[in-house]
Parts: C-alpha cells; structure tokens; sequence
C-alpha cells in the first residue's frame, strides 16, 4: 500500500458510551473507502473490529481494534474503542496516540457517562474533539434536543456543522457548505440546493457557525467584520485553528448503518482534523521528539495483544524517524535490544505487510522479546522516553487462585504476561493475608483477563471474594506486669517487665507525674503500621540498652495477631516503666517472651477494637437513578458527604468501609443500566462498630475451624 507522510495521514479515535454506533461507523468508512466490499455487522460478529472470540461471544467491543482506509490521498488511522465502562483504559491508550477524539453519540440519549469519561481524558491529553450524532433514524432521536444537551454539557463551543433535512433519514444540510446533501444506499451523495423548508434553520445554524470561527481567530475575525461573512475555505482554516487548539468542537450527523453521512465526515478528518506534524509532542519522561521522518527512530507501544498462530503483535505510534523491518532498536524501560520484524498496516484481523512506517503513522510489527505495553523504541544511544500511560486505580479487586493445585508457578507467570499486555490490571500479593488478588475496570473486565488466562497461558483460574486488610488497635489505656521464670536446671530464665499500653497519638508522649522518658523508637511494621516504644526506666532496673531490641522483637511478634480477632496490630504506643533482672538468669529471650506476654494481656485490657480501611467513594449517575444509588449505598455504612450537580449527572462523595464495596460496580451497572460511574481511593482506617466487630470475629473464628 502507499506509504503516506505525516502531513496526509490523520489518526482518529472513536470514542463514546456502549451502543452508540462506534463500531459501525468504522465498518462503514472502511466500506466507503472500498477497503471492504461489504458492511459486517455488531450482530453477527462480522465487523472487521470485533474480531476476537470474547467480543464476538458478546456481541460488544472488548479491545480497541485499528483500522485504515485510504481517503482522498490520505490514510486515516481509526481507532475503534470500547464502550463498555469495564474496559475505559482501551480508551485512553488509544487517546494516548490519537490526534482527534471522534465522540459517538446516540441521537437519542445524547450524552452519557461513556461520553463524560472519554471527555475527562481528552482534557488530560489535551486532544482535538468533535462530535458524531448516530443513529439518526432511531427511535425517539431528535436532533435539536441532542443538540442542546450537547451544548448544555460543553457549551456553544460544540457547534453543529450539519442538521437534519429533507424526508427519512438520507438528507443532511451541511451548514458550512450551505448545501444539503443526499446520500443514496451505497454511501454516494447528491449535492443540492437546501430545501425552502429548512432555510432559515440552516442560515441561522451557519451565522452561529462564522460567528463562533472568527471569534477564535484575529485575522478571521477582521475578515468578517469587512464581509460580513467568510469563505467556506476560511471557515475550514479557522475550523482546523480552533479544533487544535481545542476552542471549537464540530458536530456531524450520521447514519452509518445506512452509509448516511459518513462520506462527509471523512471527507472533514481529511481537510480540516489536524495530521500528527501539527500536534504538538507528547508528554516525554526524556528528550525530544520532531514528527520528521528524517530523524532517529522513536516509537511508542501502545498495545500489546498475543494473537493465536502468530505470537506477540506489539501496535506502534512512530514519533520520529521511519521504522523498516530488520532495523535495530533498543527498548528505553531496559535497554534492551529489539530487531523489528516484519512491520504490518492493520485493518481489524487483515493485515497488509509494508516496507516502512514514517512518522505520524500507526503500524504494528510481531515478536518483539521485551517489550510491552507503554515501552519506547528507539535507536541505541538516544534519551528520548515517552511518558508512560497512566491508567486509573482499579475500581474491582477479585482473590485469584489457580483451579488445579500445583498450578502457582503457572498462575504466576500467566498474570504477568497479563499485565504486559494489559498494564491496567494491577496484580498485588499480600503475604500477611495469604492471597493475590487481580484489580481491573470491573467485572467484565476481569472476567475477559480469566478468559484469556485460559487460552494464551493454559491456566485455569478461579475468583473469589479477597480477605480485606483490618488492624487491630486500642482506645484506652492499661498497665500490666509480666515476670517471665523458668528454672530447668543450669541458667535459667528470668524478666520482670511492666508497661503502658495506648493508642499512638499524633503528638509526642507526656509521661505521667514522677515518670522519665529516657529515649523513644518508632518501628513501622511490614504491614504498614507504627509501634513506638518509650524507655521510661528509672534506676537500671532493666538494663534497656542491652534488652531493647529483644522487648522490642517480643512486642514484635505479639503484634501480627491481635487478640481480637487475629489481625495484625497497629498504631500503638508501649512504656517501659519498670521490671527487673537477674544477674545470671536475664537474657534476650526471656526478656522478648516476657514483653510478648506483657503486651497481650496490656493490648487485652485496653479496649482493643478492629480498624476497617474506609474508602472515598465518588459515584456519578445520571439524575434519575441517584435516589436507587443513595438507597443503595445506606445499606452498605456509607456516610454521606456531599453532592453536587454535573451537567445531567448527580456526583456523590461519600466514606463507606471497604468490606462493603464487594462487586459495587457490578451493583452499580446494574441501578443506572449501565449509566453510572464510581472511583474508590483508601481514606483511612477506622473503628469498626461493635456489632460488625462480633459478626467478624464469629466469621474468623468459623474459618479457622475449617
């Protein structure tokens, strides 16, 4: 095929909520572009996108496919997303090598949660967007209600480009052109006059367009005020400086199961959506990057996908110099060295072999040995790094463990190659809770990366409800003595040790009347926690500078199991404030028995309690499902901290226990139909009540019976 240079190609994502069209609308610019003689559908697992078997299974996107076509002397690079909330990191790494987001709305529904999280990361990539009203012939689409909801949303700035016109659904009078323009079944088009009936729409529509154009631009602005209007090219200058600048946002109209509009859109990516040469350069961690195909190669892997009876296929953005099959590179996370195999333009599951891919243009190539996901290629000696993608916390964390015992190792190494591929799975051991657990999106989410678990690891594994972190710690104060003797003949053993045991405060510790602070040492435990121990010890009773690391390996090893319920202590302060020894019989051991001993019957007398992680919960759902959400979240301990209004979402804080967030999401999806989004960040750890204690102890003590 024809290698294209960065100023004739255009990279465009397609993004938006589950269900709008997305996937269609590249199967019919790909139609329309001849790339393919005819349209698959979503329905029958025929589109060039969902070609995977989990999303043909599902009849949904699961991964962000690439496609081209080839459009008027250019190449248009589409990046087909997901919509489906669970898999929102496919988004923002295509957003990562995008150069103008496509929103993909249902004429119907108009803006939904999908659309406000692609919106959000936009902003954060600072990428040029327009929008795509489809599914104009659906049942309960109105134009001028989407329009404004639109607008109501993100402003006037979001200006129409076309309207509706004529009879059905084939007509679109485009604004700027001022012409309408009828689309017949294979996606060709008539350009007319604009009907009589919609003339006064369509020039009002098109001053509002002039008026917001030259309003972004001084020597557009100049122009009008002289003409009173601009020329169609002046309007495609100014469109094309503001949409980079992200000052105006055009909205299209399309039906794309009908080929309505679809050839106007690309013909629009062509001429007015900026080429990778004029974006400005990615977030670098190091160096510099120009866009010139004459420079030193540096590209970006921004998936990594294995595919069966081929291997490792690694999809590249190449930022500086040309790529060529065979040419020498080196992965800038571990200077490893990488030799490109044979480089690929992608259509979905076709792939065209190429000779080169320039900069500014989206290829892919196959069995690369290190590199994965968010990794810099680049030639050997350069320090240019592009910044890695962030990918948000997980919103759902699941146990995993393998389904056949002696499978761990595999496991193991199955979850790695996952996260290589996928690096929004977070995978975290936790040794003092004995589990692993696998954090995605949500469930479905997770539910694919168990799939594919299975079939590119040969590893079956099973989810489970993960253990959750509580600690153990006071709320009062206690003294207690410990004489720690034990006489067997020979040296014997013998401590006498006597302590305060209370809660770590902030400040710093104020000994009672009478009592000393020698010296003071905080130690932070394994899990997290602090211990401080203050040497109060008056007259040398217990000889502290020789005993202090045993009472405080004794204290240590009373701290990994509360007496409440077993879980770990924290957050505590102990003084040493007397004792005695024996000249002969004192030693390390008896003295870390002793302080073992003191401290759980001190830790047992201070009125231990069990602290929960509390977690902040935001949650954004639309307006009418929050009173169902509210209702929810009072039976899961949430305390309420605000709300405040979103455009047509409602967005509630609240602090709500960790344990009480089991499959939320999953909960969620379920009261908004999908139309509902949350994110949870640790807050603190609190006192857990009383009766919640009980019912936890009873449950711990249950499974250490099993």
């Amino acid at each position: 095929m024809t290698v294209y240079d960065a100023d004739h190609i255009r990279n465009v994502a397609l993004v938006g909520h589950q269900g709008t069209g997305k996937t269609t609308l590249a199967e019919a610019m790909l139609y329309a572009s001849g790339a393919i003689p005819r349209m698959g559908a979503v329905e029958d697992g025929s589109t060039r996108s969902d070609y995977h078997e989990s999303e043909q299974e599902r009849g949904m996107s699961v991964f962000t496919s690439l496609l081209h076509a080839e459009w008027k002397g250019h190449k248009i690079n589409v990046l087909d997303t997901p919509g489906y909330l669970d898999f929102s990191a496919e988004t923002i790494t295509a957003l990562k090598v995008a150069d103008t987001a496509i929103f993909v709305l249902d004429a119907a529904e108009g803006v939904q949660v999908g659309t406000e999280l692609g919106w959000t990361y936009t902003e954060m990539t600072e990428t040029p967007a327009m929008f795509v009203l489809n599914k104009l012939d659906g049942p309960g689409s109105d134009f001028e209600d989407a329009l404004a909801r639109v607008q109501q949303r993100f402003g006037h700035a979001a200006t129409p480009v076309q309207l509706p016109g004529g009879t059905g659904t084939r007509t679109i009078i485009d604004v700027l052109l001022m012409k309408q323009i009828r689309f017949a079944p294979d996606g060709s088009q008539t350009v007319e006059p604009i009907d009589e009936a919609f003339a006064e729409r369509a020039a009002a529509l098109h001053n509002e367009l002039v008026e917001s154009i030259a309003e972004n631009d001084e020597g557009l602005m100049e122009l009008y005020f002289e003409k009173g209007t601009l020329s169609e090219d002046e309007m495609r200058t100014g469109l094309h400086h503001a949409m980079l600048k992200r000052q105006l946002f055009p909205i299209f109209l399309t039906v794309a199961t009908e080929n309505v509009g679809v050839s106007r859109l690309m013909g629009f990516i062509d001429n007015v959506c900026p080429s990778p040469a004029e974006m400005p350069p990615p977030h670098m961690a190091s160096g510099a990057v120009h866009t010139s195909p004459e420079a030193d190669p540096v590209a970006f892997v921004w998936r990594t996908m294995h595919e069966e009876h081929v291997g490792e296929f690694s999809f590249l953005k190449v930022y500086d110099g040309t790529l060529e099959p065979g040419m020498d590179l080196e992965n800038a996370s571990d200077g490893h060295g990488e030799r490109l195999g044979q480089l690929y333009a992608i259509n979905g599951n076709a792939r065209d072999s190429i000779a080169r891919l320039p900069a500014g243009d989206i290829g892919a190539t196959v069995k690369l040995k290190s590199t994965g996901t968010g990794d810099t290629l680049r030639k050997k000696g350069s320090d240019a790094v592009i910044q890695a993608i962030e990918y948000p916390e997980p919103r759902m964390r699941l146990a995993v463990r393998a389904k056949r015992q002696g499978e761990e190792d595999k496991m193991a190494q199955g979850l790695h190659q996952l996260v290589k591929e996928d690096p929004s799975l977070l995978v975290e051991h936790d040794a003092h809770l004995g589990q692993i657990t696998l954090g995605g999106q949500g469930q479905m989410h997770l539910d694919i990366a168990k799939y594919r678990m299975a079939h590119r690891s040969g590893v079956e594994v099973e989810f489970d409800q993960p253990r959750i972190s509580y600690r153990e710690t006071v709320q009062g104060e206690s003294r207690t003595s410990y004489r720690h003797k034990k006489q067997t003949g020979g040296a014997g053993q013998f401590a006498d040790i006597s302590i305060i045991v209370a809660p770590l405060a902030g400040e710093e510790y104020a000994p009672p009347s009478g009592m000393k602070v020698r010296k003071t040492h905080q130690v932070t435990t394994d899990w997290g926690s602090t211990v401080e121990l203050v040497d109060a010890i008056v007259g040398g009773v217990i000889d502290m500078q020789r005993f202090t690391g045993a009472i405080l390996k004794g204290i240590g090893d009373a701290l990994r199991q509360g007496p409440v319920a077993g879980y770990p202590v924290g957050d505590v302060r102990v003084v040493v404030y007397d004792g005695g020894m024996h000249p002969v019989d004192s030693n390390e051991n008896a003295f870390k028995t002793a302080a073992k001993m003191a401290f759980r019957n001190g830790f047992r007398e201070a009125r231990p309690t069990i602290l929960e992680p509390i977690v902040e919960l935001e949650v954004k759902v639309p307006d009418a499902q929050m009173g169902d959400v509210l209702g929810d979240l009072s039976t899961r301990r949430a305390r309420i901290q605000g709300m405040d209004a979103d455009g047509p979402f409602q967005v509630i804080r609240a602090h709500v226990p960790e344990a009480e967030l089991y499959r939320y999401s999953t909960t969620l999806r379920s009261l908004t139909q999908g139309r509902g989004l949350h994110r949870a960040t640790f807050s603190a750890y609190e006192p857990m009540p009383q009766h919640v204690q009980a019912d936890l102890a009873t449950r711990r003590g249950a499974d250490d019976d099993e």
